[in-house]
This record gives structure tokens, sequence and C-alpha cells, in this order.
């Protein structure tokens, strides 16, 4: 039975709203749609979100990724260590409203793997990427170093529209019209623009050839957050390097299915407790960008 006379207290930190119960059990982090919720407590203690588990200890804080359309209140379940009554924490989560855009005239080469060539080149790539996201930091993210911007430019297109693709292929002749979300945070820059780790972890993928991301980086920041670097030009790291925060990745690039040079960076949530990588999902890097991500 829930313990229906918990209160929940909230104290305010620039934006972040974080929520204590009893035993020192803490959520916060990116509070809104497509954020990151993370929660700090003592050893023992479990908490649930969205169907999903996790437990925390001293140094192991729970993170929880917020799908871009979940509901603006969450509700986390809450187990003490030698309770069985649970409680709950409910946070307010800033909701976001993400652009439709319609782009026509389109290459479709670019959209889509259309010849047999580009769609053997596209295979290979998934099963490269599907081996990488299976592969898991041991150790939890370092999230008191927080996140810094990549690469220098101003941002191009933020995580979240919906892409409507209409167009002609250049290889087959055929039309397509496709729609898609766009799960990252692009960066305007010249080709030959330093990328940075903006955050530490270990290289588990380096490519300079997938055939949508073209020049590719993942860095698993630990507790299931993986950064993703596209259309890059140039990669100075490969798999198994532990970088720190700021080491240069490489260089930024106009490769992949690109229409022109940028930075595409995305931050991925996978859930250490389920081995199901499809219910895995990206969120939005912009929320992690000068975020006070660790409860007080």
């Amino acid at each position: 039975m829930r313990d229906l006379l918990f209160a929940v207290f909230w104290m305010m930190s620039g934006d972040t709203a974080i929520a204590a119960g009893p035993g020192e059990v803490r959520c916060g982090g990116a509070l809104s749609q497509g954020g990151l919720i993370v929660c700090t407590g003592p050893a023992g203690a479990t908490i649930e979100y969205d169907g999903r588990s996790a437990g925390v200890s001293p140094g192991h804080p729970a993170l929880f990724g917020v799908r871009r359309n979940a509901a603006p209140e969450a509700t986390l379940l809450v187990t003490q260590p030698g309770q069985l009554s649970s409680y709950d924490l409910t946070l307010t989560l800033a909701e976001r409203y993400d652009d439709y855009r319609v782009l026509d005239g389109m290459d479709c080469d670019r959209v889509d793997a259309r010849s047999q060539e580009q769609k053997d080149h596209a295979g290979r790539s998934w099963v490269k990427k599907q081996a990488a996201f299976a592969s898991f930091d041991p150790q939890s993210a370092r999230l008191s170093e927080g996140f810094i911007v990549p690469s220098d430019g101003p941002p191009s297109s933020p995580f979240g529209p919906t892409r409507k693709y209409i167009g002609v292929s250049a290889v087959t002749g055929e039309p397509c019209e496709r729609e898609s979300v766009h799960r990252g945070y692009d960066i305007a820059t010249p080709i030959g623009t330093p990328i940075n780790a903006p955050a530490s972890g270990v290289v588990t993928l380096a490519d300079l050839d997938l055939y949508y991301e073209g020049g590719t980086v993942f860095l698993d920041h630990g507790s299931g957050l993986t950064s993703v670097f596209m259309h890059m030009s140039a990669i100075d790291v490969e798999a198994g390097d532990v970088v720190s925060q700021g080491d240069l990745l490489g260089k930024t690039g106009n490769t992949g299915r690109t229409t022109g040079p940028h930075l595409h960076w995305a931050v991925k949530w996978r859930d250490v407790n389920n081995d199901d990588r499809g219910e895995d999902f990206y969120i939005d890097p912009a929320l992690l960008l000068n975020a006070d991500l660790l409860p007080d």
C-alpha cells in the first residue's frame, strides 16, 4: 500500500523543480518533455517511471529519459530499502511545441536508400550502429560536470520538428515523400570545425562511412546516455577510447545524407535495465546544456 499521508516538498533552483521524499530520495534534472529525470537516494531505493524501474545508491543516480510527447506531469513510484510501502513523487514537466516543416525539391537519395548499392550500404551501417548501442559503459554518467556545446557555431535546427520531405531521386528518377522527426540538435559550422566531447565518456563507434550519418562517433557517457555526432569530415578517436569533457573527437563536415555542412548532435537514452533496444529513444540535447542535472 502506498503511503497516502506522504507530502511532496518542492524547492526551486532556476528552472529546475526538485521533489524530495522521506529517506532523501530526490528527483530533478532537465524537467521537460524530451528531457531527462535524475533521481538520487540511499542504497536499495527503487524508482519506477513510465513502466520502467531503476535502483539508486550514493554516487549512482537513476536516469529516466522523457519522451517528447510525454504527459506534462510525471509521477514516480518510490520504494525505500527495507520498506514494503511505496509513495509517489510528482514532477511538472515543461511542455514543448515542435514545428511541422515541409521540405520540397529534395534529392530523394538524401532521404532514403533507393538503389541496391545504397540499400546494402545502409544495411551495413545499421548493423554497426545497433552493435554500438548495445554496448554500455558500466560507469555512472558524470552529471556533476554537466554538458557543454560540442562545436562552435549557431544552432541551425532544433530537436523535435516533424519534417515532410518531397522530391525525386537523382539515381532512379522515382519520386519520394516521407515524414520523420528531427531527433538531434544541429549546429551550423564550416567544414573542419573542431568537435569536442560535451561530457566525458567512452567511444563505442568511430566510422567515417555510415550511409545516412557519414562520419560518425558514438560517445557513451554512462548510465545509458550516448551522444551521437554525425556528418564528420575527420575522426580523431577510435572505439574504446576514454575521453574527458572538452577532448577533441574530430572535425565537422558534410558527409552522409546532408543538405549542407553542419554538426548533427543527438543524445539517446537507453534503459540499462532492459535488453530491448527498441524501447530506447532520443532526448533533446539542448536541454542538457547549462543544466544542473543533479538534485541538490
